[in-house]
C-alpha cells in the first residue's frame, strides 16, 4: 500500500503543509508507505493543454508518485473560500488517470474556524477526477493552527483537534484497505491509536 500526500501551499511554513507532514507521519506509523509532494518546494509549471511539460522533473515526479499511490491526501490552505491556485494547477496536470477509483482524503487549514468551502471544492474536484472521497475530512482553523506552528515533535496528542485528525485518518485507512483488496484485513492499530 502506498499513499501520496500533495501539499498545496506556495508559502514557506504553511500550516496546511505541516498538517500534510503530520498526516504522512501518522500513516507511516500504521505500517503504510506514505510520501509527501510539497508544491512549495517543488512547483510545477502553469497548466496549458497546448504544452506537454513532459521534460519537467517536478511534474514527472508528481505524476510518478500519484500513479503509484493506492490512496491520495490533498492538503490546501483556504484562500478566499477556495483551494490554493497551486493545488488546482497540479490537479489540472494530473487528471482522471491518476485518481480513478482511489480513495482521497481532503484536508485544509483556514484562518477562520473551519475551511468548509475549500473542502467542498476539493471533494467536487475529486468526484470529477473519478476519485472516491473519504466521508470524513480534516479542517484546522483559527487557534488550532497553532498546533502546527512547529514540527510534529511539538504536537499535543491529547488535543481535541488532533483527535478529529486521527478519526479522519482511521476512516481513510479503512477505505484504503477495503478498496485495495484487503477487505478482511485488520487496520494496523486500534481506532484510538491512529496517531
Amino acid at each position: 500500500m502506498k499513499v501520496v500526500a500533495i501539499a498545496g501551499s506556495n508559502r514557506s511554513g504553511s500550516t496546511s503543509t505541516r498538517l500534510a507532514k503530520y498526516i504522512v507521519a501518522a500513516i507511516r506509523q500504521q505500517g503504510v508507505k506514505a510520501d509527501l509532494y510539497d508544491l512549495h518546494q517543488n512547483p510545477v509549471p502553469f497548466y496549458s493543454p497546448d504544452v506537454s511539460h513532459e521534460d519537467h522533473d517536478g511534474l514527472l515526479r508528481l505524476k510518478r508518485m500519484t500513479a503509484a499511490a493506492d490512496g491520495i491526501v490533498l492538503a490546501s490552505p483556504e484562500y478566499h473560500g477556495s483551494i490554493s491556485g497551486v493545488l488546482k494547477n497540479a490537479l489540472d496536470h494530473l487528471g482522471q488517470a491518476y485518481f480513478t477509483g482511489k480513495p482521497v482524503l481532503s484536508a485544509t487549514s483556514s484562518g477562520g474556524p473551519v475551511g468548509i468551502s475549500s473542502l467542498l471544492q476539493m471533494q467536487a474536484i475529486v468526484r470529477n477526477l473519478h476519485g472516491v472521497n473519504c466521508p470524513e475530512w480534516i479542517s484546522i482553523g483559527g487557534e488550532q493552527r497553532a498546533l502546527f506552528a512547529a514540527e510534529s515533535s511539538a504536537y499535543l496528542p491529547e488535543h481535541p483537534a488532533l483527535d478529529r485528525v486521527h478519526s479522519a485518518l482511521y476512516c481513510f485507512l479503512d477505505m484504503l484497505f477495503r478498496m485495495r483488496g484487503r477487505a478482511n484485513a485488520e487496520i494496523p492499530g486500534e481506532r484510538s491509536s491512529v496517531r
